[in-house]
């Protein structure tokens, strides 16, 4: 397959924060998935010194050694901050969004600033039920789909980049095949209910979560 038909993402860890460390960093990636460029390449914790990493980045920007930069599980204050800060801005900020946490305040910022939202979770790895739910499954049988199927709809229709995961060839078909309905406008504002407003896993604001990532730096 011609290398122009992949598009290749990675990430920086925690660990690797820093100018220096995260330099080193993109040169081992390029040379593990043996390519000449990155397609897009983030940041992926607001944690450590990822001023540096960023710099870093931009670097490998500029040398062609990656296409487009961005952030990961960056909150609206992070984000603002690394995006007035730098030279080349966030092409995109990856993040927890799916129907129950739908990233509403932190969307209304990265529109106003040119940044692509990016769930990295679009299933919440099944959590709260997720494939269970009620909702989901009566708007699906609507249009003969599955509630992940809907799920995904209602995602794309709100402008999100979606990355779905599966090791089931039957499920990456099923995730695929979310391009041939739409739903309409009342069954998208019934999903908007489901919006809890929280994270399904941890937040960056929580002292504990914070201890746990700086163990890692």
């Amino acid at each position: 397959m011609p290398r122009e038909e992949l598009f290749i993402t990675t990430k920086v860890w925690i660990s690797n924060a820093g100018y220096e460390k995260a330099k080193a960093s993109i040169q081992e990636s390029l040379k593990k998935l043996r390519t000449d460029y990155i397609d897009l390449l983030l940041i992926h914790q607001p944690f450590g010194d990822y001023y540096g990493s960023y710099r870093a980045m931009e670097e490998a920007c500029k040398a062609s050694k990656v296409r487009a930069i961005g952030v990961s599980n960056f909150y609206p204050d992070r984000y603002l901050d690394i995006h007035h800060f730098s030279e080349i801005k966030p092409a995109v900020n990856q993040v927890e969004t799916h129907v129950f946490w739908q990233q509403k305040t932190a969307k209304e910022y990265m529109k106003k600033y040119n940044t692509q939202i990016m769930s990295w979770g679009p299933f919440a790895e099944g959590k709260n039920n997720y494939f269970q739910n009620p909702v989901m499954k009566e708007i699906g049988e609507k249009y003969g789909k599955t509630a992940a199927q809907v799920a995904l709809r209602f995602l794309l229709q709100s402008d999100v980049v979606l990355i779905p995961k599966s090791t089931h060839k039957e499920r990456m078909e099923e995730n695929f095949n979310v391009f041939d309905f739409m739903l309409s406008g009342e069954d998208m504002k019934k999903l908007e209910m489901l919006d809890g407003g929280e994270s399904l896993f941890f937040s960056h604001y929580d002292p504990k979560t914070v201890e746990w990532f700086m163990g890692l730096v």
